[in-house]
């Protein structure tokens, strides 16, 4: 990857959750990787089982002076470790968030980053379900925020792990996402609530759902917080969407009195 990375670079990941244990996984086999978390046993743990020893635990330090920096941490935390690594960021670094919402944590970078680094939001429109099987072919969605490295990462992305590049700004990320991981995860909380569900007599369709539901079953807590509160339009969509569920629960309810009404009247005609 010389064309891409003539320097070699050093990636550095805050957060080892599962999405920043998935980033570290497949960044691992073209990079070195330090990685730093709260929970320290966790990357240990992971580090002592690593196929290879390009993943390694690191001070908060060693991890912000890295030439790539990945905030894998939720949105909600993002502004804090902005602010705790800003003063150890080298000149032409590239820190990027891989979160679910793009507007709050683009308006962090903008904010708590000094003005020498770069800066992208990106967004892999998967999970660690969905992407037991690779990345390739996955889709992921990138918001240019300050500098134009982005372009770098963009085709790293698209030529060596083989992703569907999307390049929005954060507006259009959340708007779209909105609907698209807002819808999913609230209809996926709902049929999870509905265990144990059928797994027999089962149609196409309906394991098309439960197949959904999977894939964002055991996600954090603090994701699916975030991308309904998180998000600034998620509030209206989703009132948007049980305001039409109530309305198709009113259209039944509406259609079973019309047809009590026929079978009551045909009884009186006979």
């Amino acid at each position: 990857m010389p064309f891409l990375f003539p320097d070699h670079p050093t990636i550095g990941i805050f957060g080892f959750g599962a999405f920043g244990c998935l980033t570290a996984r497949h960044l691992s086999d073209h990079f070195p990787v330090l990685v730093h978390d709260v929970n320290p046993d966790a990357v240990s743990a992971y580090v002592s089982e690593a196929a290879h020893g390009n993943i390694r635990a690191a001070d908060i330090l060693s991890v912000a002076k890295c030439d790539i920096v990945i905030l894998a941490v939720p949105v909600t935390e993002m502004r804090s470790v902005i602010a705790t690594i800003s003063p150890y960021l080298r000149t032409g670094a590239i820190v990027l968030d891989v979160g679910s919402v793009k507007m709050e944590p683009a308006q962090a970078m903008l904010e708590g980053l000094p003005d020498h680094v770069v800066s992208i939001g990106t967004h892999p429109l998967f999970g660690p379900q969905s992407a037991r099987d690779g990345v390739s072919g996955l889709k992921i969605a990138i918001c240019p925020v300050r500098g134009y490295k982005f372009r770098r990462i963009a085709a790293f992305l698209r030529h060596i792990l083989r992703l569907k590049i999307f390049v929005v700004t954060p507006e259009v990320h959340d708007r779209e996402a909105a609907v698209v991981q807002g819808v999913t995860h609230l209809i996926a909380k709902v049929l999870a609530r509905m265990d144990p569900l059928p797994v027999r007599m089962t149609t196409a369709s309906f394991d098309l759902l439960v197949k959904a539901t999977e894939m964002v079953r055991y996600d954090a807590p603090s994701v699916f917080w975030a991308i309904e509160n998180e998000n600034p339009y998620a509030g209206a969509v989703r009132e948007q969407f049980f305001e039409l569920a109530m309305g198709v629960r009113d259209q039944l309810a509406g259609d079973k009195l019309a047809g009590d009404k026929c079978v009551v009247a045909a009884g009186m005609a006979k």
